[in-house]
């Protein structure tokens, strides 16, 4: 049986018999697409589903707009800080449906995978590094990608603004979709950034300290310095790991995006791209704002 602990020490990372000799070590950096491990994810399987059916309760629904196979792009908004639930949720419920063989990869920053612990599991289950490249290469293998488009800015927004879908104006996905011709299919949550209360970001202030000649660290550098509220330290400063607040969580796949346009000369122009980006998180706000209604 496969032991989900010897995964966390690394007795279980694959080798490669392939180009780089039979008794070569993974690279754990992100750019392989064949550190992805379904004997891994079977292991983590019935911790997800603990959590997923007594921690956070989890609703969903919309599955059936989720296509049942081929290359697609799925777009979220992010919550809850680095612990971030509903991706984990929502991973548990894609296995549920589509099985451990159906390639899926999940795009995670940089500076993630500079952390051995993170970057051990993180690349058995199927995160890549957050790099056009690789994604491109995924799409290529008919793999479904998600990413969350906010990232940091995203993930520890205030809680003021938890019903805000914030993609941070960042459009890469948008040119990866059009480039590739590849639906974008949103999923949204309501309930994952309750489990982290973000009091506010201050980091342009801290930042203003430091060119001051205050000792103070922003490292690793995110671009965001929130105040925090939650498990297990009760206040926090600084985008700190955390241990989620046991909050039902509701999620939903949203109906596929199709543009009218695609191909290289569609992600190459500016006003498309924009329109684009601005009709995904309309209807993501749009969908948000229903299950808001729903669920209160």
């Amino acid at each position: 049986m496969f032991d989900y602990f010897e995964l966390l020490r690394g007795n279980f990372l694959k080798n490669s018999d392939s180009r780089e000799g039979k008794n070569s070590r993974p690279r754990l950096d992100g750019w392989s697409l064949d550190e992805r491990n379904p004997e891994a994810i079977k292991a983590w399987i019935p911790i997800a589903e603990w959590f997923y059916r007594y921690y956070f309760r989890v609703q969903t629904d919309g599955w059936h707009h989720m296509p049942a196979q081929g290359k697609v792009l799925i777009v979220g908004s992010h919550n809850g800080g680095y612990a971030s639930p509903d991706t984990s949720m929502f991973m548990y419920d894609w296995y549920r449906h589509f099985g451990y063989e159906r390639p899926a990869y999940g795009l995670m920053h940089p500076l993630a995978w500079q952390f051995t612990g993170i970057s051990r599991l993180a690349s058995q289950v199927g995160a890549i590094i957050a790099h056009p490249k690789v994604a491109i290469a995924a799409l290529q293998r008919d793999a479904a990608v998600l990413v969350y488009p906010g990232g940091a800015q995203d993930m520890f927004r205030p809680h003021s603004q938890r019903h805000l879908i914030n993609l941070a104006g960042r459009k890469g996905f948008i040119k990866l979709a059009l480039r590739e011709e590849v639906p974008i299919v949103p999923i949204i949550a309501h309930g994952a950034h309750d489990t982290l209360i973000v009091l506010t970001d201050i980091y342009e202030q801290v930042q203003q300290l430091k060119a001051w000649g205050l000792p103070l660290s922003l490292e690793p550098d995110i671009g965001v310095f929130p105040i925090l509220l939650g498990l297990p330290w009760g206040i926090g400063i600084g985008p700190t790991m955390n241990i989620p607040i046991p909050v039902q969580i509701h999620t939903r796949v949203c109906a596929p995006i199709i543009f009218e346009r695609y191909g290289r000369a569609a992600a190459s122009d500016r006003k498309y791209v924009d329109a684009c980006y601005e009709q995904v998180r309309v209807q993501m706000q749009l969908a948000l704002d229903s299950l808001i209604q729903e669920v209160q």
